[in-house]
């Protein structure tokens, strides 16, 4: 049961870093990572829950959805920090 906490909250950092990239990636047009990216996030999670609901009785479900949890609200924060494109795609500004 322990390692599979573990994987829950690393496979929950893995889809929302992948997903929130998925979304930054729409906002800039690009349709070719974002699709990929929208693929991928279907598989980890449809996985993960596939696991929570079959592996597990339903007293550990309930910690293995808090925790997946958890590791989602981390990757969507990696995602967020992530650095997609270069500097000037970003909208900051330089001082020239």
């Amino acid at each position: 049961m322990g390692y599979y906490i573990i994987l829950f909250y690393f496979a929950g950092i893995l889809q929302d870093f992948l997903l929130t990239l998925n979304w930054r990636y729409i906002a800039k047009n690009r349709a070719l990572p974002a699709s990929t990216l929208s693929f991928l996030v279907t598989i980890v999670t449809m996985t993960v829950l596939y696991n929570i609901l079959s592996r597990l009785d339903s007293q550990r479900s309930v910690w293995a959805i808090v925790i997946y949890a958890l590791g989602i609200g981390t990757g969507t924060f990696l995602g967020m920090k992530f650095k997609i494109g270069s500097p000037d795609e970003s909208g900051e500004k330089k001082n020239d």
